[in-house]
C-alpha cells in the first residue's frame, strides 16, 4: 500500500463524513473529505493514489454521475459506493459500472475497512500496469519507422524471408531490424514481445 493513498470521502452529510473520517484515521490512513461530486472534481488530481467513497445521492451532481466523469479518466480512484436502503438498486448498478462495493448505511466498521484496503490494494495494482504499460510504450516510440515496420511484420507472424520481400530489402537486413527490435524493446524473446505488443493494443 502507497504511504501516499488517501481515502477520498464525498457525502452530503457532515456527521457521516466526520465518522468515516475518523474510522479511517483510527487505522493510520489519510483522509480527505468533501461535500459534493463537485467539490472532489474541483481538486482532482489522477495522479494521487487511493480510493474513493462516495455517496448514492448528493444535491448537484450525483455520486453515479461522478462516477461515470471519473470513468473516463485512463487512472483515476476505485469507487467504493455508501448507499442507504433505498439506494441498493442504484449501488447494484454503480457496481456493475466498476464500483469496488457498496456499503449501506448504517455501515459497519470493519467491513468498510477492509473495503477500503481492498481498494487501496486495486489502485496500487492498476498503477502498476499502468506504469508497466507507458514503460512498454516509450520504448516503442523509440524505434524507427523501419522497425516499427518489421515489428509489425513479426507480430503478424510472418517468416524474415516472407517480410524481407514485402518490405524489398534483404533478409539480412530484415534480421538486423529485428535485433534492434528486441533489444530497444527490452524483450528477452518473441513471446516476450508478442506480450508487449498485445498489452499496447489495449494502452
Amino acid at each position: 500500500m502507497s504511504s501516499n493513498s488517501r481515502v477520498f470521502i464525498v457525502d452530503d452529510d457532515q456527521e457521516v463524513r466526520d465518522a468515516m473520517r475518523l474510522l479511517m484515521e483510527s487505522v493510520g490512513l489519510m483522509v480527505e473529505t468533501f461535500p459534493s461530486a463537485q467539490a472532489f472534481l474541483d481538486q482532482f488530481d489522477p495522479e494521487r493514489p487511493g480510493c474513493l467513497l462516495l455517496d448514492v445521492r448528493m444535491p448537484g451532481m450525483s455520486g453515479l454521475d461522478l462516477q461515470a466523469r471519473l470513468a473516463a479518466e485512463r487512472i483515476h480512484p476505485p469507487v467504493i459506493i455508501i448507499t442507504g436502503h433505498g439506494d441498493v438498486p442504484m449501488a447494484v448498478r454503480a457496481v456493475q459500472a466498476g464500483a469496488v462495493d457498496f456499503i449501506e448505511k448504517p455501515f459497519n466498521d470493519q467491513a468498510l475497512l477492509d473495503s477500503v484496503h481492498r481498494a487501496i490494494e486495486k489502485d496500487a495494482e492498476q498503477r502498476g500496469e499502468a506504469s508497466r504499460l507507458a514503460e512498454i510504450q516509450a520504448r516503442y516510440e523509440k524505434l524507427t519507422p523501419r522497425e516499427r515496420e518489421v515489428l509489425e511484420q513479426v507480430a503478424a507472424g510472418k517468416r524474415n524471408k516472407v517480410i524481407a520481400a514485402d518490405l524489398n530489402v534483404s533478409q539480412s537486413t530484415v534480421e538486423a531490424h529485428r535485433a534492434k527490435v528486441m533489444e530497444k524493446m527490452e524483450a528477452g524473446s518473441l513471446s516476450d514481445l508478442m506480450r508487449m505488443m498485445l498489452s499496447l493494443e489495449s494502452y
